[in-house]
């Protein structure tokens, strides 16, 4: 089997179960809650397969749902970052995504920064306006999207830098 799929394998249930089992527990202040679980759909690469990518995303989302009863929520803005997502590498990369030689592990802190938190925040404000699905509580669902998205932003960042690939 190729290192890479292996690689997006480990990957992909490693961020499942450190999201469910230790970042799903943490709610400081009832806003602070960090998905970092959407890095495998932020460093999944440019030319996958289209079909491929939003089913992994949906399994990806539909999975954290399950151990979180959740109703679909994760599932729904996992699918939604994952169909946007060329819109947003496009606009934050330019031609370096049109031919696409675009690696994350390369590319300067401020696209990268950039890059993650317009994933981010799309993914969350998704997230917690399907969660809590009322409009009367706008201000909820913006204090929660705002506070969770500089949380969850400020870990990927760090778990990025980390965990960063030598040879990439």
């Amino acid at each position: 089997m190729n290192n890479n799929v292996l690689l997006y394998i480990g990957r992909f249930f490693s961020l499942v179960l450190v999201q469910v089992f230790i970042l799903n527990h943490i709610n400081f202040l009832g806003y602070l809650n960090p998905y970092i679980y959407i890095i495998f759909i932020l460093l999944a690469p440019i030319n996958i397969n289209k079909s491929l990518f939003l089913f992994l995303s949906f399994i990806l989302g539909l999975t954290v749902d399950m151990f979180g009863d959740s109703g679909g929520v994760h599932a729904a803005a996992c699918i939604v970052i994952t169909y946007i997502r060329p819109v947003i590498l496009r606009s934050v990369f330019g031609l370096s995504y049109e031919f696409q030689t675009v690696k994350l592990s390369k590319v300067g802190f401020g696209q990268r920064l950039a890059y993650v938190t317009l994933m981010v925040f799309v993914h969350h404000i998704i997230l917690f306006s399907l969660e809590i699905f009322n409009y009367s509580h706008t201000l909820l669902i913006a204090k929660k999207t705002l506070f969770s998205s500089l949380f969850s932003i400020i870990v990927i960042m760090l778990v990025l830098v980390l965990f960063r690939r030598k040879d990439s």
